[in-house]
């Protein structure tokens, strides 16, 4: 019985390592469906805000900068979907390995239990446990044959136990395994519709971008009239925070605020309540509420190139989440309306301070709030502008002041699950 222990427990060894791969795998397999769901979401959305209406006109640049879009997301959605049908084929031989293991082991313990049974029943049919005990010679050995009935009762005992554990575990792998072939069968079959719908995407983007490059020059000048809007902007986004940096310190410096009052290491300086403000901002982020209620982001934080025109490139210092037509604007946090920027097409930027960090709200059509006016968590601060194409965009940004300088972040870090 002794030198049956060490293979025991290599075998249990073996199995608990098993089990925490196959939960491993498991977990791994959740966080695959959580973000393919995501996607289908986002999709959902992009159907539903860009390409709902097909009637209502649009620009072929709009178009484009759609299907362009619309191809990365659905691309990436084939990319999560083929790392889940491929986890779910090692999961499979996983599985399979293990139930060709216990089906061994369930053999090898089944035949020795056999054994046990067998040499159990000639034991008693030669002499029984009674005479075994008073044929001892001292109270010493008969303590140890004592001990000895009890411990192989008990190994019996453990052995059917392990029979029935095993032989459960087999069955639930069986179940396991035969829901995981339905799975990456389901899996195959939707890739399958994804990658169809995919082509039809390219090959519309291919004839509207063949249709472009016959008037190049045209297209490429909206797109540089568009970022010189943008740059236009952000200049005078900064030329604001600036002042309010420059205003802060003033007032920190001339007496006339309390003692309390210092400057940050930032080059910024704050009231406590600002300190404060600061603080939880900070604390909250990729916690952040969004700034429209429905949307989804048309184009992210960083430079890139159009997709009208590669050779361009599009320094984008937030983000642009399209969203329906008359959606209202909201705080993202707690704060302070610092200014409202007017631009050449007349659609207003909003301009709102969080302490240490600002938020910027471009291109609305209306604004609810004023220079000074104090504003909560999704507060209303206006609405979204609708273009003579039909685009309904909110152009996003977020600036942290560092040594006496706004430097722009990445909203996506910032706003929850964006």
């Amino acid at each position: 019985m002794k030198s049956q222990q060490p293979v025991y427990m290599i075998l249990c060894f073996v199995m608990l390592f098993s089990v925490t791969s196959s939960f491993s795998q498991s977990k791994k397999q959740q966080e695959l469906e959580q973000r393919r769901q995501e996607i289908l979401k986002e999709i959902q959305q992009i159907n539903n805000l860009l390409f709902a209406n097909k009637k209502k006109e649009k620009s072929i640049v709009s178009v484009v900068e759609d299907l362009n879009y619309k191809v990365k997301v659905r691309q990436n959605l084939i990319k999560i979907t083929n790392d889940q049908a491929n986890l779910l084929t090692r999961e499979i031989n996983d599985n399979q390995k293990q139930i060709s293991n216990l089906r061994s082991q369930l053999e090898a313990l089944k035949e020795d239990y056999a054994a046990m049974v067998v040499k159990s029943y000639k034991s008693k049919s030669e002499q029984s446990r009674v005479m075994f005990l008073l044929s001892s010679e001292n109270f010493k050995q008969a303590y140890k044959r004592l001990q000895y009935i009890r411990q192989y009762t008990k190994y019996q005992e453990q052995q059917g136990e392990e029979i029935k554990d095993k032989t459960q575990k087999l069955q639930e792998l069986n179940t396991s395994l035969l829901q995981q072939k339905k799975d990456k069968e389901r899996l195959i079959e939707e890739n399958r519709i994804a990658k169809k719908k995919l082509e039809e995407d390219v090959k519309e983007h291919q004839q509207l971008v063949a249709s472009i490059r016959k008037d190049l020059s045209k297209y490429s000048a909206q797109v540089k009239t568009k970022q010189q809007e943008a740059d236009r902007i952000d200049k005078e986004i900064d030329r604001l925070i600036k002042e309010a940096i420059a205003e802060a310190n003033r007032k920190a410096n001339s007496g006339n605020t309390t003692a309390t009052t210092t400057k940050s290491s930032s080059g910024f300086a704050l009231t406590p309540e600002a300190k404060v403000l600061s603080a939880n901002f900070e604390s909250n982020k990729g916690k952040l509420s969004w700034p429209v209620e429905k949307g989804v982001v048309k184009m992210r934080y960083g430079t890139q190139p159009s997709p009208i025109d590669p050779s361009i490139t599009i320094q984008s210092n937030g983000v642009r989440i399209a969203t329906e037509k008359g959606e209202k604007v909201r705080a993202v946090f707690d704060g302070t309306v610092t200014g409202i920027i007017s631009s050449k097409t007349g659609n207003p930027t909003v301009l709102i301070q969080h302490g240490n960090y600002f938020t910027a709200y471009k291109n609305l059509s209306k604004v609810y709030v004023k220079k000074g006016d104090k504003v909560s968590t999704k507060q209303f601060i206006g609405e979204v502008f609708t273009d003579y194409n039909n685009d309904t965009i909110l152009s996003f940004s977020l600036f942290k002041v560092v040594s006496g300088d706004s430097q722009t972040q990445d909203p996506a870090g910032w706003i929850y699950k964006m």
